[in-house]
This record gives C-alpha cells, structure tokens and sequence, in this order.
C-alpha cells in the first residue's frame, strides 16, 4: 500500500512538471511566433504537444493548432496537414482549421477531401470567396492533368542543391548569366535560419560557356550578399541596377521585407542600398520586377489599401526617385496572395497565386492588358496548367528574351517544402527582329534607342543592350519602320515588311549610326586610276550616303578626299580636290542640294590617325598613332606599309550643321521629326578639326 502511494506521488510530480514543462514551451513558441520564427516555434509546439496529456483536448486542440500554423507558413505540408487533423480531432474551437486542412489537401493532390473539406467550411462560412475558387481548383486541376498543355518542363540538377533554391533570372546580352537565390551551404554564415530551419539564402551566379554548360552556381561577387536573407531579385533593362528583396533580422521585433538595389561594376555587385517605396514601417516589399520599358518597378506587398494577403503593387521609376504606389486592381489581386511578378518582353506580366483557381499552392498565371482607351485597365488572367502547374507551389519564372522557355522553381514532390529549378519550353512560331546598334565601321552603342513604329498601330521605344543589340516580337503582314537613335550620331532608318510564314524566322538589321563630332569615312569608294573619275564599283557606297543624306535632312556635310603621300603635294592636293567634287556631283544628280554639300581636297595634309578598330585589325599599329609619311618609312615590311597608305587614301564626311533647312522661310510649316529636332546643332568650319574629333573611319580602297 505504501508502495502503491508512493507511485501515485511520483506520477503526479511527473505530470506536474510535464504541465509546466509543456507551458514553458508554449511559451518559447509563442515568443519565436511573433518574431516569425516559425521553424523555432513549431518545434517547441511540438514538445508542448507532446508533454500535454491525451485527456487535455482542449490544450492539445490548441497546440495542434499553433504547430499546424508554423509548418504551412514554411511549407511543411504534410506536416501542416497532420497537425490540422488533430486540431479538429481535438475540437479546436475554429472553423479555419478546416479551410486549413483542406489547402493542404489541395496542396498534396488530394482534391477529394480537399474538395469535401472546403464544402464542409463552407457550411459555417458560407461566403467564403476562397474556399469556392479551391472546390473550382480542386475540380479543374485533374482535367488539367489528364489534359497537359504543350509546355515541357524539366527539372535541372546542374542549379539545384540538398536545400531550397529558387527565384532564377535570367541576364547578360546573350541571356547567358543565370542568377538564383539558395539556402545551400554555400551561403554566408553559419547560422541557422529560425524561420526556415535552414541557412539564409544567398545569391548566386551561373555562366553558360561556349559549348552551352550552365557552370556550377558560385556566391555572386561583390558585397550583395551579407548574414542576412536576400531573397527574389531582378535586373534594370540595361543590366546595370539589381533590385533585391533583403530581410534583416532584429531579435525583437516581426522581419519585414524590403526592398534594395545594387550597382553593377563590371562582374561585381555593390553594397545594397535600401530603395524607399513608402514610408510605411509595418508591411513587406519584395519580389521586384522591372517592366520591359524600364519604367516601372512591380513588387509585392501587404501595405492597406490591397485586396487581402500579399499583393502586386507597381511604382514609376523616375530620374529623381519613386513615384507613386498603384495597385493592379481586382483583376489580377484576390483575397489569397500574389507573389513573383515578372514580364516578358512583349509586356505580358507572369505571377503566383494562390487566390485564383489552381491546382494547388501558388499556381502560375499569365495576365495580358487590354491595351485600347476604353479597356487600358482591364487584364484577361489564365492559369497556365499542367506542367507549368502541380499540387505544390510554382513561382518565379525568367525568360530567355523574347521567347516562350526559360525557367522557374516549384517544390512539387518535396516533403519538406523545399524549392528547386526547372526549364520550360513551349514550342511557338515566333517572328523575331534581331538589331545591333553601333558606331558607323566602330563599336556597339549601348546608350542608343530604337523607335519601332508599325502599320497595325504599333509604336514603342526599345532600349539596347550593352552590347548594342535588341530582340523584339513582329507580326506577320505587318510593315515596320526601325530607327536607330543615339545622342552624338545622325539617324538610321530600316524598313521591314513581315511575311506570312508557318515557321519561327528571325529578321537581322543593322543600325550603323554616323558620328556627328568625328569624320566618318564613306567605305568602299573607288576612283580610275591617277583620276578623279568614280568607277562603277563606288555606286553601292554612294547610294547609302545618300540614303543617309536624306534619312536625316537637316543636316550639312564636309565631303573630304585625302591622298597617300606619294605624288607631289600640289598634285595630289588638286587631285583630292577634283575627287571630293566628283562625289559631290554624283550626290547633286541623286537630288541631295548643292547648298548642303561641301566638297573638300586635303591630299596627303591629313594623314590618318589609328582608331582603336584599326589596331585591334593590326597588331604593328598603335592606337592613336599618326600614319605620317616617316611613320610608315620606318615600317620594313612592304605590306604593312601598303596597309598604311590604304589608309590614308579615303573619302570621308564629317557634319557641319545639324539645323539647315529649319528656320527659313520656305520650311517654316514643314514638319520636322522629334528626334531631329531635339537634337543640338553642331556648328564646324570646313576644313577644321578639333581635338575632340575621335575618327571612326576604317580604309578605303582607291585605284
């Protein structure tokens, strides 16, 4: 009997510290819950969930319950789904429980009971928007499966480690660079993330080499990536700013994200610097994306005014700072949440949610804007189904330029939630433009611009790259006019007409711009020889100059003929006379007017001065050298001093008035484009350089 006494004691003094054992972990979690630490929290849940005894339903109801929250914020699904069960086996005195159960249903692929659960949630919460949009779901998404859209999706190990990565853009001239957010290893630090059981993600960088291997994925360079969890980023249109998501971490108080930039310097990245989009303290901004045009900046964010959850907000980007918060409205934005925005170029916007019908987690949509008056803020949305969509979350897709495959992250068949990479591709028959835009026989212009202007309506501005080229979609039957801009040079026009074809076909334009500050030489003039007689073979060259002449109209030229040093300097100052004013003739008789043209004999006086293009051509010259006639005697080879004196003999132009033709009387009502007219008039004196004359020419031929 005492024995049996004592035992009694013993279990009761187990159960009491149990029961304070189990309070002291409720509250630790609690304490990590408020901070959203809820890695931290649901494990000391769990222990109070454990040390609570079975008959306490109403404290295991509620343990269950705060266990469950923790694991579906960080995607423990299966574990979330487990923990509702008990919460609603032990009466857990809230409806949300079921609604809960059920999104974890959808979210395994168990449309049946997630479908039977939210009928059941809709019983108590009859007008619950969400729960109706997931019977929709859970109804849609095994039609969807049976019937696959002709988008493939593969997973991809070279970008994908043992922990979550996800969120990859695709950068660089030739879409080569991939860049991708990861908790692997890898990442800076040591410590273990409370929120996510894992190390903070980092940023990292992936190069395509010339036989088109995706190397092993290295920490980006530079000072982007801290102890800290940088998260989604995105990349201005000219490559040169990231914009990345960044939460920092206080011991004390809730993580909001925020968002930040970075300043590229060649391959490194600059220390991020805090972006103010509102001066709201209280609410998330993250997952940036930069409209094509470069003009806006779209991102996600739980500030007032939204439609519940997380929604996608867009702010004007200007030369001065932010502009404006707007939402995108009712169309897009739902009571769920919208995540990941990202654009193709043709301005088609691709996000995440789990607020419109889906298959499950984040679904990813496609939404294309009406772009008449009467509808300009109208989007049609579509659900991109099976595969791009599966019972898990997808997210984050990238594009490589203007076509339809790239890649994007999903964690379908992982069961701890964690994310990784796949390619997708869905075939399409695509007509694409191809254009460099670059200094006339130089170097890319990557500051330069291109109007497209359509006869379907079409009219947009497009930015280069830094390597001077743009893509672009056209349509067939349509006829397009392409000019090439760029401050400091003179125009240049393309025209294409698109056919009709069953079969993806890329157009190729060239935009090689003249200089309006350095003499630009007319490549490919031929004279008879010891005459200034132009031979047939000049025709081509002389065509384009007067194409040029009459693409930009307000505009006066010095036409200079320059001679080699041998011959007599007498003789051959009047022969480049007689020369530049044969060139000059020709262009009067193609309709150019005389009082535009100025024709110019410099012989042997202006020798040439080696470009940069020049040297890289021949390894004997250095830039910035003088092919003066002692330069070239000091070569020993023959060859290379021909090479020279090629050269040196050459047809050039160089403007002199940008404004001729605008102010005078007889054009006072003639229209002037808007490219012309800003541009600042560049006054010179025939027959004199400046040092600031940079030549552009490469040789020209003469016989």
């Amino acid at each position: 009997m005492k024995a049996l006494k004592t035992l009694f004691i013993i279990i009761g003094i187990i159960t009491l510290f149990c029961r304070c054992g189990a309070e002291s972990n409720v509250k630790k979690g609690d304490a990590f819950y408020a901070i959203g630490e809820y890695y931290d929290a649901a494990a000391e849940y769990k222990k109070a969930y454990s040390k609570t005894a079975v008959k306490d339903k109403t404290k295991r109801g509620q343990r269950a319950w705060k266990m469950a929250e923790c694991y579906r914020k960080i995607n423990y699904t299966a574990k979330a789904m487990g923990a509702y069960q008990n919460a609603i086996r032990y009466h857990y005195d809230d409806s949300m429980a079921t609604f809960y159960l059920a999104q974890m249903q959808h979210r395994q692929g168990d449309y049946k009971n997630a479908a039977r659960n939210y009928r059941l949630f809709l019983d108590s919460v009859p007008d619950n928007k969400l729960a109706r949009l997931g019977i929709q779901g859970c109804t849609m998404a095994p039609i969807w499966k049976n019937k696959p859209t002709n988008y493939t999706v593969k997973k991809q190990p070279i970008f994908n480690s043992r922990r979550s990565d996800f969120s990859p853009v695709l950068s660089g001239d030739e879409w080569d660079e991939l860049y991708l957010t990861s908790t692997r290893s890898q990442a800076t630090g040591d410590e273990i993330s409370g929120i996510t059981g894992t190390k903070s993600a980092d940023i990292f960088f992936s190069k395509l080499d010339d036989k088109q291997k995706w190397s092993q994925p290295e920490a980006c360079e530079g000072e982007v990536n801290s102890e800290y969890d940088e998260g989604a980023c995105c990349f201005s249109p000219d490559g040169k700013t990231m914009y990345i998501t960044i939460c920092t971490y206080d011991p004390d108080y809730p993580r909001y994200a925020e968002i930040y930039t970075s300043q590229r310097s060649d391959a490194s990245w600059s220390k991020p610097q805090k972006l103010e989009i509102s001066r709201d303290t209280l609410s998330s901004f993250a997952h940036p994306a930069v409209s094509p045009d470069g003009n806006w900046l779209y991102f996600v964010s739980n500030m007032p005014g939204g439609y519940g959850g997380l929604d996608i907000w867009k702010i004007a980007i200007g030369e001065n700072g932010m502009g404006g918060v707007e939402n995108l409205g009712p169309d897009i934005n739902t009571e769920g949440d919208e995540m990941f925005p990202t654009f193709r170029p043709n301005g088609d916007l691709y996000f995440s949610s789990n607020g419109h019908p889906g298959m499950g987690g984040l679904d990813l949509f496609c939404a294309t804007r009406d772009t008449t008056e009467k509808k300009k803020d109208v989007w049609t949305i579509e659900n991109l189904k099976y595969p791009m969509n599966s019972s898990g979350d997808d997210f984050g897709m990238t594009f490589e330029g203007v076509h339809n495959r790239g890649y994007f992250c999903s964690n379908r068949g992982d069961g701890r939630g964690w994310d990784h990479i796949f390619s997708f591709e869905c075939p399409e028959i695509l007509q694409t433009v191809k254009g460099w835009v670059y200094e006339k026989d130089g170097y890319e212009l990557p500051e330069a611009l291109v109007y497209m202007v359509g006869n379907d309506g079409t009219n947009k501005k497009i930015s280069v790259k830094g390597d001077g080229s743009f893509e672009t979609v056209v349509d067939p039957k349509v006829d397009y006019l392409f000019l090439g801009t760029c401050k400091g040079y003179l125009n240049h026009k393309e025209e294409l007409s698109v056919d009709t074809s069953s079969v993806s076909k890329e157009y190729v334009l060239q935009f090689p711009l003249a200089s309006l500050n350095a003499p630009v030489l007319v490549r490919n003039v031929f004279y008879e020889f010891d005459s200034a007689e132009l031979t047939e073979s000049s025709t081509m060259a002389l065509d384009s100059l007067v194409t040029l002449l009459n693409e930009n109209p307000n505009i006066t030229i010095e036409l200079s003929s320059h001679c080699d040093y041998r011959g007599a300097d007498e003789y051959n100052m009047k022969l480049s006379q007689r020369r530049a004013e044969s060139v000059v003739r020709y262009l009067i008789d193609h309709g150019i007017p005389n009082d535009r043209l100025t024709p110019v004999g410099y012989g042997e006086s202006r020798p040439k001065i080696v470009t940069r293009k020049m040297a890289e051509q021949n390894t004997f010259l250095q830039q910035g050298d003088t092919l003066t006639e002692s330069y070239i005697l000091k070569l020993e080879d023959n060859e290379k001093q021909e090479t020279c004196n090629s050269y040196n003999r050459r047809t050039e132009f160089r403007v002199l008035r940008t404004t001729y033709g605008l102010f005078d009387k007889t054009s006072a009502n003639t229209p002037v484009s808007k490219e012309m007219s800003e541009m600042k008039a560049t006054e010179a004196t025939p027959g004199k350089e400046t040092s600031e004359m940079k030549p552009t020419e490469v040789k020209n031929k003469e016989e």
